[in-house]
C-alpha cells in the first residue's frame, strides 16, 4: 500500500469523525469526537505535503476544544 491510500484512508476517517461528532446530545462527546477528527485532519494536512490551510484551522479547533474539555469544565448544577 502506498501514501496515497493512507492519505485517503485518514482523509474518509476524518470527514466520517467529523460529522459523527454531531449526532451526539452531550456537549462533551461531541467536543471529544471533535478533536479527534480535527487530529485526523491535521495528519491529513501533513499527508497532503503540509497543506497548511488544512493544519492551522483544525490545530486551532484542537485547541478550542482541548480548552473546553480539559481546562474551562462545565460546573455541574446543583438540583
Amino acid at each position: 500500500m502506498d501514501i496515497q491510500f493512507w492519505c485517503d484512508v485518514t482523509g474518509y476517517l476524518a470527514m466520517t469523525l467529523l460529522v459523527i461528532s454531531f449526532l451526539p446530545k452531550k456537549l462533551t462527546a461531541v467536543r471529544m469526537i471533535n478533536l479527534v477528527a480535527c487530529l485526523f485532519f491535521v495528519v491529513y494536512g501533513i499527508l497532503l505535503g503540509w497543506a497548511w490551510p488544512i493544519i492551522i484551522s483544525n490545530t486551532a479547533v484542537c485547541l478550542v476544544q482541548a480548552y473546553h474539555l480539559f481546562v474551562n469544565k462545565p460546573k455541574k448544577t446543583e438540583v
